[in-house]
């Protein structure tokens, strides 16, 4: 039975009031969002879309690594024996890099014995003679050697035989490829380098003009430094990675010396150190097969950067500076030196470099056939 309450409801037969209809919506029903709501949602699942595949490019990106296909080389150029340097021309202008020295030219160099070569080795050495009161002065820098293959190279496979890395105080020793009139924009590929006693290992670094880095994924044993290989960068310290102890110096020179094998391809740049009771047979038998001699000890990809586009017409080059800007920066923590300035330790002591020089077997140069 219904009724009225006395504020003139109407009751129900069970005695509770009814209660008019509410007109609000609910708003987690889809049946009644307006317009307005429908364009905002739609903005932020464009956007939440739009940051998912910024995401997923991204990760890509740092994902990509080039498929690094194998590829058959054939022997193309090879320097050795007793005519090793009629290869190179000798540099015989200032130092770029602020060095100590004078770089010798060939009638010097050969008349003080600073570059010679027998059937099994080539040997580039610094001046260990002149001193204080010598008649060869050393006072304005020391006599020392640097070459330049004839030929050039915009790729390659290149296998070197090094049975010597120069060290000492003060020494800056380079073995190297680069357009020397053409740089950075030729690119910069340096193979073995090392400063004064080579106790912290080879650096194997490239330096290269702009947009250039190796921020992505690598595959390698030594220690990445640097990502940006760009010279304007980082005081042009390069992208370098670090070979660890052992890799150059007494250490390394103790064992023999080794095999630095470089791959430079568009694909990237890599690079392999064997020591000399571990070169793979394939490089003895003149066959090599990167493929098969395991991670390389530095990696250069092209994913963040275009090789192919950033190095070009490179020589090979080999050097010694003294002091130059590498060594000067950390002069007075190298512990070298015993309180003289680089540049005296150089001028007053020319024993301190009988180690000081590069002993080479041979160089070869592959080419993708």
């Amino acid at each position: 039975m219904t009724g009225y309450d006395d504020e003139g409801d109407l009751m129900p037969y069970h005695g509770k009031p009814r209660h008019p209809a509410t007109t609000k919506m609910p708003w987690w029903n889809p049946r009644y969002w307006g317009k307005r709501v429908w364009i905002g949602l739609a903005v932020v699942v464009a956007i939440l879309i739009a940051i998912g595949v910024g995401v997923g490019v991204t990760v890509s990106k740092a994902n990509a690594y080039p498929s690094y296909k194998q590829l058959a080389y054939s022997l193309q150029d090879t320097y050795s024996g007793e005519k090793f340097f009629d290869q190179f021309n000798y540099w015989t202008t200032f130092d770029p890099a602020q060095g100590w020295i004078h770089y010798a030219n060939p009638g010097d160099a050969k008349a003080f014995n600073l570059t010679y070569a027998t059937k099994d080795s080539a040997v580039l050495r610094v001046d260990d003679v002149s001193g204080p009161g010598s008649e060869r002065d050393a006072s304005t820098g020391r006599l020392s050697v640097r070459v330049e293959s004839k030929k050039t190279y915009d790729k390659g496979l290149f296998i070197f035989d090094v049975k010597h890395t120069p060290y000492g105080c003060a020494t800056w020793p380079a073995l190297w490829l680069v357009d020397s009139a053409n740089w950075p924009q030729h690119g910069e590929i340096d193979v073995l380098e090392s400063i004064n006693e080579g106790d912290d290992g080879n650096m194997m670094t490239l330096h290269t003009s702009s947009d250039c880095t190796m921020s992505g994924k690598r595959k390698m044993t030594g220690k990445a430094l640097q990502d940006s290989c760009d010279s304007k960068v980082n005081h042009n310290a390069g992208c370098g990675v670090e070979g660890g102890k052992g890799s150059f110096g007494k250490a390394f020179n103790d064992k023999q010396g080794g095999v630095m094998a470089v791959e430079w391809r568009d694909d990237g740049i890599r690079m392999w150190q064997f020591a000399r009771d571990g070169i793979p047979a394939d490089i003895s038998g003149k066959k090599p097969t990167p493929d098969a001699w395991g991670t390389a000890a530095a990696d250069f990809p092209n994913t963040h950067c275009s090789i192919g586009s950033k190095f070009s017409n490179n020589s090979i080059v080999a050097n010694i500076d003294l002091c130059g800007e590498l060594v000067e920066a950390s002069w007075k923590k190298s512990g070298c030196g015993g309180g003289k300035t680089c540049k005296q330790f150089v001028s007053d002591n020319p024993k301190e470099f009988s180690n000081a020089f590069w002993e080479f077997g041979a160089f070869e140069v592959y080419q993708a056939s």
